[in-house]
C-alpha cells in the first residue's frame, strides 16, 4: 500500500480545520492557547495541508483543542485509507471533472452522489461494485481502474 502524501496532509489540515470550528475558535483564538508562538500563517498552511507539521507540534495543536492526537489520526488514517483491504478509493469531484465518454455513467453516479446533503467528496467501493460500474461503462473492471487512476483520484487499498 502505497501512501499519497499530498491527500494525508490535505485531510490531515481539515481535520485540524473541523476539530477548532467545532470548538468555535478563529485561529487566533487557537493561537492564544498554544504554549509556542506560531503565526497565523503557519496555523493556515497547516489546515490547507500545504504545510507538514512536526509531530510535536501536531501534539501541541491537539491538546490545545483537548482532542488526543491518536484519535486525530485515527480519523485521518480512515479517511485516507480503506478500512478494509480490497477496496477502490475515488474522489467523486474529479470523476465528476472529467470528460471521459466512456465515463458518462460513473459520471452521472458521481453527480448524483454529491448532491446528496452532507455526502462525502469521497467513497469507497468494493470490487463488486467497481465490476458493476464497469459494466455500466461498457469497460472491464482492469480498464475502468486504469482510466480511474489516470484521473489520478482512486487509490486501490
Amino acid at each position: 500500500m502505497r501512501i499519497d502524501n499530498d491527500l494525508y496532509q490535505r485531510i490531515l489540515g481539515e481535520e485540524l480545520r473541523k476539530l477548532r470550528r467545532r470548538r468555535g475558535w478563529t485561529r487566533k483564538e487557537l493561537n492564544q492557547h498554544l504554549q509556542s508562538d506560531i503565526s497565523l500563517q503557519t496555523l493556515a498552511t497547516y489546515e490547507l495541508g500545504t504545510r507538514q507539521c512536526s509531530v510535536v507540534r501536531l501534539v501541541e495543536l491537539c491538546l490545545a483543542m483537548d482532542e488526543l492526537p491518536q484519535d486525530l489520526l485515527a480519523r485521518v488514517h480512515r479517511r485516507v485509507f480503506a478500512d478494509e483491504p480490497g477496496k477502490v478509493r475515488l474522489d467523486l469531484t474529479r470523476i465528476v471533472a472529467d470528460e471521459r465518454p466512456e465515463l458518462l455513467p460513473l459520471r452521472r453516479w458521481a453527480e448524483g452522489r454529491l448532491r446528496q446533503p452532507g455526502a462525502p467528496r469521497e467513497v469507497r467501493l468494493d470490487r463488486a461494485a467497481m465490476s458493476w460500474m464497469a459494466q455500466l461503462c461498457n469497460l472491464t473492471a482492469p480498464e475502468l481502474l486504469d482510466r480511474l487512476r489516470a484521473i489520478s483520484g482512486v487509490e486501490d487499498d
